[in-house]
């Protein structure tokens, strides 16, 4: 008996309950359905690209091929000779390659990619295969074929396809136990990147969508798995209360993007006013914003909390003999490269044999007709006299043949027709055979050359099919964007401060501020403890509170005034420190850790201020001095672990504010990254300048635009910005630029007078555009004039734009440069000029604490420079007195 059968025995218990083993058949059929997931349906193959029901497509388009369209269902019917499948699935991956518009040449509605509209019915739709395919896709010279599923026809193994198709449309399928996920590449990329490979260089690739978008490909890992792909849509503002969004991340729709951007202002992470969806050819979604909200923290909300921004997990994984194989872009690329070497060789073996097999029957027939040796068949009776007399005759004629002539070769002479006999010309002969010597010597030049010829192959790709293909994912950098400063603060936070309780459902108690319900809260009591908690309905911290503010990671600006007394009886301390960072809900001690300490001052100052204070002592014996005045900007800035500075061990009496300061920290310096167009304090990038809390930025576009933000890191730049640079509000900009309603170059001065209002300091005039502009003091410039006939050349000229024309409104026309026609303007070294110098303010230290989730805590009191921005803490800079 067998094992399967076995399995199969049926068992009865003490109960008449019948029990089935089936252990055995399970273990076999499932491991045998996983493998004919894995390699008969759901992964490529690396030698063609193509997934069966792919290959089965494409053969069946063949075989239909006319040069006219077909009927798609047309065309899956035929493929279902090959696929042992249903005509939906057939279909869906038919159109899936459509959609890619590399293989399939369409006609009808077959769907969008932007939209996520599917294609029309299979019947109303049609397809023929395209130049390209054609072109690379198949040889049934060099193609192994196999018998199809039910023996009656033949299907191909593997395509013949000569060109990297699987890296440049992509694949994905999930099979049992392993999933594969390829992204597409663009297509001139791949043949530059095959063309390197044959020469001998490196290469690298990164994908390229049909989507468009940006993409951040740091961590693509090659396309192997752990890699990883952050992609965003394009976002730029149209006005001042709308964006525009017009390119979308891979794997997105306009449908899935919408609905996200509506869920996350329903949860209340965005506030947005309406959507319109324009999106035909080319994607248009103009988010509307509520007044009074920022365009650029809304741009980052939207790349934090929707589909705005998506993380691909690319994973190389296909079949290579009959297994699954994991493996990167580049080793694919190299093999597909080196596959078409192969392919292109057996090609040309193939025309090799072919042409000398013409070369040599061109030759007997030449000597058959030339010699007259068909005059030797009149007296044959018999077929092998016939056969025999040809021979013979042929034979003092033959030396210079390349084989030996067969039996064959003189069947072939004797099929000659007597027409063709009569009408032979010796010289066309000879120019045939003649012509396909060169042929032949061609052929063995490309085999002796294949790398050339390779690399010619491709390039001839590159001419014939590359127009219109070039890439059109942007590549960049992305930063993070931290979602707690660009999240919308719908929630209001309420605290009991006598009770010890903070949370958004405390409507009754006292307001604190906005926030949002992902934001953490820093909490002060007057015993000298501090916690860190998320922000939720009603926690409870300890009574006493006396500071809560939503708490910002890695601030190092904000800096906490505070004078203690330790423990019941103990001396009174000094402090000063920042929290950049604690681990949540756990409660610190600012005090000296003994029992019954009180807090006697405490202030939260969001730039650093440092205030002056009054201490006032309680008359007790001998003690002179009652009174006195400290300045906390003599007191250092250290860990919030430091015990401070004595004041006096005498008892207190009350503290009082004398006066309120000014920050002590230094300037920001503030620098641009331009890889990743964003702001930053961390040194990376060009410097623009040091900045105060009321300094503002310069920003001139190409578009005529002048206008002064504050130098938010959050900030979006322009794609057309062309000054950057810190605004110094009695510094003159100097501006030349054509008039195009009265066809002339004009010459204007001005300084910006409105802070934060966009200007446009050009006519609005279609034809009006800006030549050279300056910042500079004193800046000069050269013209250079056009030739006119008959004239000698007028040399250039230089002009000194400060004498030329004084400082005036940003809206005046400006002086009209020169009635000369001119050819260009260039901007020339500046005249030298002594700025007044900026008087910066002391550097102060700051300790730079890290993060932690964890019990763990960092509570090193070395100092670093202070940095970071200010922090937006709604009830800072209050002092409170116990």
């Amino acid at each position: 008996m067998s094992d399967e059968t076995n399995d199969l025995i049926n068992e009865q218990d003490e109960n008449n309950e019948t029990i089935t083993r089936v252990t055995g058949m399970y273990k076999d059929w499932f491991l045998d359905y996983a493998s004919y997931v894995i390699l008969e349906r759901a992964v490529p193959a690396i030698e063609d690209g193509f997934k069966p029901v792919q290959r089965r497509i494409m053969h069946s388009m063949k075989d239909l091929d006319d040069g006219r369209y077909n009927k798609v269902a047309n065309i899956v019917g035929h493929t279902m000779q090959y696929h042992p499948h249903g005509d939906a699935s057939i279909a869906d991956a038919m159109v899936q390659i459509g959609q890619k518009d590399l293989l399939i040449d369409t006609q009808g509605n077959w769907g969008n990619i932007l939209t996520g509209d599917r294609a029309a019915a299979s019947r109303y739709i049609e397809a023929r295969l395209s130049k390209f395919a054609l072109d690379v896709v198949y040889n049934p010279k060099i193609t192994e074929w196999q018998a199809s599923y039910d023996g009656r026809r033949k299907e191909p193994v593997n395509l013949p396809v000569m060109f990297p198709l699987l890296l440049a449309q992509g694949g994905e399928g999930i099979a049992v136990g392993l999933s594969t996920k390829i992204l597409p590449h663009n297509f001139i990329e791949l043949i530059d990147a095959s063309v390197k490979h044959l020469q001998g260089k490196r290469f690298k690739l990164v994908p390229d969508f049909p989507t468009a978008g940006i993409a951040d490909f740091t961590n693509y890992n090659d396309g192997l798995r752990g890699g990883k792909v952050r992609v965003r849509a394009k976002i730029s503002q149209l006005d001042k209360n709308t964006l525009v969004i017009t390119e979308i991340p891979f794997g997105a729709n306009t449908s899935s993007l919408i609905d996200s951007i509506l869920k996350a202002n329903d949860k209340g992470k965005i506030k947005i006013k309406k959507i319109e969806d324009n999106t035909a050819a080319d994607v248009e979604i103009l988010v509307h914003l509520p007044s009074g909200i920022s365009p650029d923290k809304t741009i980052d909300a939207l790349y934090a909390f929707t589909n705005c921004e998506t993380s691909i997990s690319p994973l190389g994984c296909v079949i290579e003999d009959n297994k699954p194989f994991f493996v990167g872009v580049s080793e694919m690329l190299r093999r597909s490269t080196d596959n078409t070497v192969q392919l292109l060789k057996s090609e040309l073996e193939i025309k090799l044999g072919e042409f000398e097999e013409q070369w040599h029957f061109a030759s007997l027939e030449r000597i058959f007709i030339e010699k007259r040796i068909y005059r030797d068949i009149e007296d044959q009776e018999t077929w092998e006299g016939v056969i025999k007399a040809i021979d013979d005759g042929l034979k003092p004629h033959i030396k210079h043949l390349k084989r030996k002539v067969t039996e064959d070769d003189i069947v072939r002479l004797t099929e000659i027709r007597i027409k063709r006999i009569s009408k032979f010309d010796i010289d066309k002969a000879q120019q045939k055979i003649e012509a396909l010597e060169d042929q032949i010597a061609e052929v063995k030049h490309h085999l002796a050359n294949l790398i050339d010829y390779a690399i010619a192959y491709f390039e001839r790709l590159k001419k014939d099919y590359g127009e219109g293909r070039e890439r059109k994912t942007e590549i960049r950098t992305f930063e993070d964007v931290d979602a707690t400063k660009v999240v919308i603060r719908n929630t209001k936070l309420y605290v009991n401060r006598e009770e010890g309780f903070i949370g958004t459902s405390l409507r009754r108690d006292e307001y604190v501020c906005d926030c949002s319900d992902i934001d953490d809260v820093i909490v002060f009591t007057n015993t000298g403890k501090m916690m860190v908690t998320k922000v939720d309905s009603k926690t409870f911290i300890g009574k006493g509170i006396i500071h809560v503010a939503v708490f910002k990671k890695k601030d190092k600006r904000t800096i906490y005034n505070m004078i203690y007394r330790d423990g019941s009886k103990g001396p009174t301390y000094i402090k000063r420190f920042a929290v950049t960072s604690v681990t949540r809900d756990r409660e610190y001690d600012l005090t000296n850790g003994n029992k019954s300490s009180k807090t006697w001052y405490f202030s939260a100052n969001p730039n650093g201020e440092a205030e002056v204070i009054t201490v006032h002592l309680r008359q007790a014996g001998s003690i002179k001095k009652l009174k006195w005045d400290i300045d906390f900007a003599e007191i250092l800035i250290k860990g919030r672990a430091s015990k401070g500075n004595l004041v006096t061990k005498y008892s207190v009496k009350k503290i009082e504010l004398k006066e309120k300061g000014v920050s002590t920290l230094k300037p920001r310096k503030i620098w641009f990254d331009d890889t990743v167009q964003r702001l930053n304090v961390d040194g990376r990038g060009e410097l623009i300048g040091e900045f105060r809390g009321e300094d503002r930025l310069l920003i001139i576009t190409q578009s005529g635009i002048a206008k002064t933000i504050l130098p938010e890191m959050s900030t979006h730049f322009d794609s057309d910005m062309i000054v950057l640079e810190k605004w110094i509000p009695k510094k003159p900009i100097s501006v030349i630029y054509y008039n195009g309603e009265k066809e002339l170059y004009y010459v204007k001065r001005f300084l910006i007078e409105n802070e934060g209002k966009e200007e446009s300091f050009i006519s609005d005039h279609p034809n009006s555009q800006l030549e050279i502009v300056s910042t500079d003091w004193k800046p000069m410039a050269e013209i250079e004039f056009k030739k006119e006939r008959g004239k000698d050349r007028k040399d250039n000229d230089e002009i000194n734009l400060e004498e030329f024309i004084a400082v005036k409104g940003i809206s005046a026309l400006g002086n009209q440069l020169t009635k000369e026609k001119i050819n260009q303007v260039n901007l020339l070294e500046p005249l030298p000029y002594e700025a007044p110098e900026e008087v910066n303010a002391v550097d102060i230290e700051v300790v730079d604490e890290t993060i932690e989730s964890s019990e763990a805590e960092n509570n090193s009191e070395h100092t670093t420079p202070t940095t970071d921005d200010n922090p937006n803490v709604d009830n800072s800079g209050q002092a409170s007195l116990f």
